[in-house]
């Protein structure tokens, strides 16, 4: 029989909705229950696209002996991450705090009163490898329950006063000066990876918003090293095998150093990000590369991560299954020599296998490869290696697909409109631009309440119960603004107005300081607040972004102070962590450098509005802040940038103001070019 997870919205919740284990989800009652029948809970925290989450269901929770010593024992709670990051959050931080590392599945024990005392990520059924066994784990616990309760409650106890007194404060922190931020690229520099790209070792990482620094860092002070970091990484993951070669789009992270094999999930976060990015380094060099995997990286998120309503579907499984049947990780995406050369017969197949880099011997398990751009140097037959990949696509599309999480997140549905509406601009492509159009319209018509509060989640067009974290009003306002800055339509600046007005009152402290969780939202044991990226960009720091950015179209002094107020904490950690706070960085260099405030007015027909448009749109400056529209139209009423701001003699003209003052308005698109440091 489905068990209490039946009816809920999540994709990864209902994945366990069959498991013989009676699942909770996160609710008062479950810990109401655990009261009663003074047990204590386990937690159960993934998300749906998690290899090892689908692992250690398989071999605990749909065991019917695991599953029986879980209800006689314990209160099951089943959290998927993605929708509840605030409850992820300040456990995540209780377990790496105890034992130094993190992940997930996450397997935490709560006393009913939700205070954690035992901790673990996955564990296997029997003792493997130095871990004890889950069925160990749970019967340990037990004995240590109902034998010696009070060491568990002082343990509780403990661990909860410690997490209390993490609270982060910015009082009279100013934002980073230059100094700091040459003390963060020189902090990056030591970590580079001069070899492989990309900064430390295995796992490795694609890092978006330390790139976005670095693209940033480089326009404002000319740093040759900053750019050369950037190229490296991005051609070095646009190479590897953590680029699909074949569909377009990045997994999550490469296992190794050198970006050969990826864990092969696919996040729309990742993937946004990532876009956004190489779009920029195609902005700032006029890189080749970079154009095709910025247009590649977006037709896949439209292509394969767009849901019928219009948003953006959270992931792509990493497994799926292979032709014996069997659910394995990266079984859609590896190649044999075999299977090169019966989809494309003997010569090239054995093109194939150089210009990819599948061997006999294999690059990932069982002798399959995943597919590289390994040699840089040789001349190849473009049209033949159309072809291939074209064959091979097709080949591929016959497959069994990983499974897709269709959960629709408010914050990384943000990102992606920032992405494709900038992608879109700069290349030329109305279609992904509308694209993004269509998911701010759902956000706005789904997601968002007459009070812009924000939804978390959405499932099928339908909002979830949970509400929206800082995250998700940082980046939808992200979102919005870039759209706006796209599109020339100022309602877009108004809805992020109302999402930022939320964030000054719900979210902030009387220092400026920000918290990921509303005023109002669920106690938890402690309310969680991280300044630090993880995969995404921190809440904190995007709301800087965004902030500042509202301010410069608006005018906005409140709002102003409050980015400057956020932007103490990137003073603090900036060149102490500048990997963990990449993006706050990349938000310093804006506020130093600008903001540069591009007003452009004019028919929206007349090509010579869209010329200095298009101009405006591809400055590099970090502090660029573009608003479009024509004199005494809706738009310029509501975006004040572009109010009282003439045509020159019947023409099209744009304004550049920087630091409260105006330079002469323009109305010949070079010399707009050479005021914002457009690419020639």
């Amino acid at each position: 029989m489905p068990n209490r997870l039946a009816h809920e919205t999540s994709p990864y919740l209902l994945q366990h909705a069959d498991n013989p284990v009676d699942w909770w989800p996160w609710s008062p009652e479950a810990f109401e229950e655990a009261r009663r029948r003074d047990v204590p809970v386990l937690l159960s925290v993934g998300y749906a696209s998690c290899h090892w989450c689908h692992v250690m269901a398989h071999e605990s929770f749909e065991d019917a002996a695991t599953a029986a010593y879980l209800d006689e024992h314990f209160v099951s709670v089943k959290v998927d991450r993605e929708e509840r990051p605030d409850v992820d959050a300040v456990y995540m931080e209780a377990v790496q705090a105890a034992t130094g590392q993190g992940g997930w599945p996450m397997t935490v024990f709560l006393t009913p009163d939700a205070e954690p005392f035992y901790f673990g990520t996955y564990f296997p059924p029997a003792p493997r490898h130095g871990m004890p066994g889950f069925r160990q784990v749970l019967e340990g616990v037990t004995a240590a329950w109902t034998g010696r309760r009070e060491e568990v409650g002082e343990v509780a106890g403990r661990i909860v006063r410690d997490l209390s007194e993490r609270s982060l404060t910015t009082a009279g922190e100013r934002p980073p000066g230059a100094e700091e931020l040459h003390l963060a690229l020189m902090a990056l520099t030591r970590d580079f990876d001069a070899v492989r790209g990309g900064f430390g070792g295995a796992p490795k990482f694609p890092p978006p918003m330390v790139l976005e620094f670095l693209l940033r860092h480089h326009e404002r002070t000319g740093s040759a090293a900053a750019l050369d970091m950037v190229t490296a990484t991005c051609e070095a993951m646009a190479r590897g095998g953590i680029h699909d070669q074949l569909g377009g789009g990045f997994a999550r992270y490469a296992v190794d150093s050198g970006w050969v094999v990826p864990h092969f999930e696919k996040m729309l976060y990742d993937n946004a990000l990532l876009c956004r990015v190489y779009a920029h380094l195609w902005r700032a060099t006029g890189s080749g590369l970079a154009r095709r995997v910025a247009l590649e990286t977006a037709d896949f998120l439209v292509r394969e991560m767009r849901t019928e309503q219009g948003g953006f579907a959270s992931a792509l499984d990493a497994d799926s299954e292979d032709a014996g049947g069997r659910h394995t990780e990266g079984a859609y995406y590896v190649w044999t020599p075999g299977e090169l050369r019966e989809v494309l017969g003997e010569a090239d197949a054995a093109l194939a296998a150089h210009y990819f880099g599948v061997t006999e011997e294999g690059t990932f398990e069982e002798g399959a490869s995943v597919l590289q751009l390994p040699d840089t140097d040789g001349l190849v037959d473009a049209e033949r290696v159309a072809s291939i990949r074209e064959r091979l696509a097709a080949a591929r599309d016959r497959r069994a697909r990983p499974g897709r999480d269709d959960k629709v997140v408010a914050a990384w549905n943000g990102l992606a409109i920032a992405a494709l509406a900038e992608t879109g601009a700069y290349f030329e492509r109305p279609d992904l631009v509308q694209a993004a159009t269509d998911a701010a319209d759902l956000l706005v018509r789904v997601h968002m309440d007459w009070n812009a509060r924000l939804f978390r989640t959405s499932l099928d067009g339908v909002a979830g119960a949970h509400a929206g974290v800082l995250e998700d009003y940082a980046d939808v306002a992200e979102g919005f603004l870039a759209l706006s800055a796209v599109t020339g339509e100022g309602v877009w600046v108004d809805f992020a107005g109302l999402l930022l007005d939320t964030v000054l009152i719900r979210f902030r402290d009387a220092d400026g300081a920000l918290f990921d969780t509303a005023d109002d939202a669920e106690t938890l044991i402690r309310r969680p607040q991280d300044p630090t990226d993880s995969a995404a960009p921190s809440g904190w720091t995007a709301a800087a972004g965004a902030l500042l950015t509202y301010a410069a179209l608006t005018g906005s002094v409140p709002h102003r102070e409050a980015a400057e107020r956020a932007l103490g904490v990137v003073r603090m950690l900036g060149p102490k962590a500048p990997r963990f706070i990449g993006w706050g960085l990349a938000v310093a260099e804006a506020f130093l450098d600008g903001p540069h405030e591009v007003a452009v007015v004019g028919p929206s027909d007349d090509p010579a509005t869209r010329a200095l448009h298009r101009v405006a749109l591809l400055s590099p400056r970090p502090g660029a802040a573009v608003a479009l529209g024509e004199p005494a139209s809706a738009t310029a009423a509501e975006v004040p940038l572009l109010a009282d701001r003439p045509l020159i003699e019947g023409r099209p003209a744009a304004y550049v103001c920087r630091n409260f003052a105006c330079e002469r308005p323009t109305d010949d698109p070079r010399v707009l070019a050479e005021k914002l440091g457009v690419r020639g």
